[in-house]
């Protein structure tokens, strides 16, 4: 079912039942009304009788008969009779004895002094009625013919009312529904033409504050990840194609030339060694690739790792000296750290490991001592580590884009160098909710500084 239909029943359901409620709550008291004012002229006409019949001398049961005979029509159909102490009938206008008036009715008239009942058509009233200590009981009836057509006429109007209402209301809804929900249709619209063609197109945002227009900003948000995503992949798919297919195309070279012509064994050997080197140049580049496509996953980070930063720099340190005897890796605290544990820290240890070994390793490699100096230090509710170089720098030009995949620095071309690592290393700070920017003059050197967040 459509939310439109579904909005405009529920509003239909709702407002029935508040019309349901006031039609029945109008009939019922209207009813009560009715009973209660011709019980209460019943009374009247009652008492009345009474009073000529007992209180003057002058009127008989037959003259009262024929005076209430040319009176008859105040009530429709009406009838009196009258019992004295023992029960015995004194006055009766019912001719036909259409009413029937029992010992027990009597009895019960006796002891609630008023009782209401019906007979048929015919409405009842008994009471008892004291006059010069002599006791009565009268029994009055008649029909309420106008008061019930009213009634009547009341229900079918009420039953007419009813029924208009809710038609209106179903169209008044309907209508209502469809403005309603017209935002989200041109929301629906507008991001069912999005394709991969256009996925720079956004949603109208309306008015910017209400629900539709939080929507709205939820679904543009959505479309910018996805943009850049896939601007990321259709770059990286790129750049990696070419970063791989020019050491394919070197290995192959070398191999075509030498099986060209029958050569020396240090001839080969020269090329197997020209070979492994590319081979090696070729694998650093598929790890590394294949490191910036798992930093882009989901989940790598497991929040129960804990790692003391201090141990884990010292560890890459060594590594990368070992690897590469000639360069070297000073580490030192900025400043005396008031608790060891503000160096502790909770995240994915192997990327970590990835990331500060490329910040050293760049230090090393563009330094003309090829060394690098880490400090490390607290600053508030962060880690602060400072990597630090007396290299060639970065011109100011190329510093925005050096996180990017594949590109490097226009002083560095001439260098080995694939524009990957710094791009691992933004991916694998921000992954861990850090931060990382740099500070660099050319031909004085770069600091790297790497903030993460302890809390």
């Amino acid at each position: 079912m459509q939310i439109r239909n579904k909005l405009t029943y529920q509003f239909v359901g709702i407002v029935a039942s508040v019309l349901l409620l006031a039609t029945l709550t109008i009939f019922v008291l209207f009813a009560e009304f009715r009973e209660r004012d011709f019980y209460l002229r019943l009374n009247e006409k009652a008492v009345a009788t009474a009073k000529l019949l007992v209180d003057e001398n002058d009127v008989d049961a037959a003259l009262l008969k024929l005076i209430d005979k040319n009176l008859r029509g105040v009530l429709p159909q009406e009838k009196v009779i009258i019992f004295d102490s023992s029960g015995k009938e004194i006055y009766n206008t019912d001719d036909e004895k259409i009413i029937i008036v029992s010992n027990e009715l009597l009895t019960e008239i006796r002891l609630q002094n008023e009782v209401h009942l019906k007979q048929n058509e015919f409405e009842m009233l008994g009471l008892n009625y004291t006059y010069n200590n002599n006791k009565y009981i009268i029994v009055a009836a008649a029909v309420d013919i106008y008061g019930l057509r009213k009634l009547k006429f009341l229900s079918i109007v009420l039953v007419i009312v009813f029924v208009i209402s809710i038609a209106a209301v179903y169209f008044s809804g309907w209508i209502y529904s469809g403005r309603a929900l017209q935002p989200i249709s041109k929301v629906v619209s507008e991001v069912d033409r999005i394709s991969v063609n256009n996925l720079n197109a956004r949603v109208d945002e309306g008015n910017g504050q209400d629900e539709i227009a939080q929507l709205a900003k939820t679904f543009n948000k959505m479309l910018e990840r996805i943009e850049a995503a896939f601007n990321a992949q259709r770059s990286f798919v790129g750049n990696a194609s070419h970063e791989l297919r020019n050491p394919l195309s070197v290995l192959r070279g070398q191999l075509e030339v030498a099986l060209l012509k029958d050569r020396k064994t240090e001839d080969y050997k020269k090329t197997m060694e020209s070979l492994l080197e590319d081979i090696n140049h070729l694998t650093i580049i598929s790890n590394r690739l294949l490191s910036l496509a798992q930093v882009s996953g989901v989940g790598l980070i497991d929040p129960k790792n804990e790692i003391r930063i201090d141990d884990l720099l010292l560890e890459v340190r060594s590594e990368l000296i070992e690897s590469i005897p000639e360069y070297t890796v000073n580490v030192s605290f900025e400043s005396v750290l008031e608790n060891e544990d503000s160096l502790l820290f909770y995240g994915n240890e192997r990327l970590l490991k990835i990331a500060f070994f490329n910040l050293m390793e760049n230090a090393c490699k563009y330094s003309p001592d090829h060394s690098c100096l880490v400090d490390i230090g607290a600053e508030g509710k962060n880690i602060v580590i400072h990597f630090s170089d007396k290299g060639v720098g970065i011109p100011a030009e190329d510093l925005k884009n050096i996180f990017e995949p594949f590109y490097r620095a226009k002083n560095v071309l001439d260098r080995k160098g694939h524009g990957i690592g710094l791009s691992l290393v933004d991916k694998i700070v921000k992954l861990h909710s850090g931060s990382i920017e740099v500070d660099s003059t050319e031909k004085r050197g770069s600091v790297f500084t790497v903030k993460l967040p302890v809390g």
